[in-house]
């Protein structure tokens, strides 16, 4: 099994909440190096105040092309070689409505973030795994992804791109060292449903309404569980529902 030390540095994207804080706060505390990227890079400070110097706080937005590709470059030594990559950045925001009710540019953003944000960030990364002949890559899809629903059309298209990215990716690379796992969680209480539907209220019904959720830390935990495996095993696929 990989040591923590030869982990390298492990990049999470949408790291200022939810899923992806509680992905940085569980691999820093198994002793690995975080780069905890965000558009608010105010609730990052405050994550590393916390995590301590294993933590590098990062203001990134994946929909910003030029920025994504100068990534690497903004980073300081001991940062700069990310090994993995946690693709968790996405959001729903006036998801839950009928197609005709939302504007297309509403649907075209959430796909922006979901999907081209991915490719950015993998593709900014790739190639330095690609010289160093390791890397795992892991993408935050969704049981959406397999399974659509009514008044999901822009984030359940993000999903179904996901899983066919994550899918051809691994194939792309296939005995070059890098590693591809989609992470496929059903409903995970967070801050999520109030950043989708505007409302607190409107999200507390939204939970209330289901009989089981996940946890962010359910899903931290299969991130470390795919992390964890020995080199010659590649976690193609969690999904992860609660009961």
């Amino acid at each position: 099994m990989k040591a923590k030390s030869d982990l390298g540095v492990i990049l999470v994207t949408g790291a200022s909440g939810g899923i992806g804080e509680a992905i940085c706060r569980l691999l820093v505390n198994k002793g690995h190096r975080v780069i905890a990227s965000a558009r608010s890079l105010a609730k990052l400070e405050n994550l590393a105040d916390e995590l301590g110097d294993a933590l590098l706080p990062m203001a990134l937005d994946v929909t910003d092309a030029d920025a994504v590709a100068n990534l690497v470059a903004a980073l300081p030594q001991g940062f700069n070689e990310i090994d993995v990559l946690i693709n968790n950045a996405g959001h729903d925001t006036g998801g839950r409505r009928r197609f005709d009710e939302g504007s297309a540019e509403q649907w075209c953003d959430i796909v922006e973030t979901n999907v081209q944000g991915m490719i950015r960030v993998t593709h900014a990364l790739i190639g330095g795994m690609l010289q160093r002949g390791r890397g795992h890559v892991i993408n935050l899809g969704s049981i959406a992804g397999l399974k659509p629903y009514a008044t999901g059309t822009a984030y359940v298209t993000s999903k179904y791109a996901v899983h066919g990215f994550s899918e051809t990716l691994r194939l792309d690379y296939a005995g070059q060292g890098i590693r591809v796992t989609e992470i496929m969680p059903g409903l995970v209480r967070s801050g999520f449903a109030r950043q989708r539907l505007g409302d607190a209220e409107q999200a507390r019904e939204f939970y209330a309404s289901f009989d089981a959720s996940l946890q962010p830390e359910d899903v931290a935990a299969t991130v470390a569980f795919a992390l964890a495996q020995p080199l010659r095993v590649e976690v193609a696929q969690l999904v992860v529902l609660p009961v």
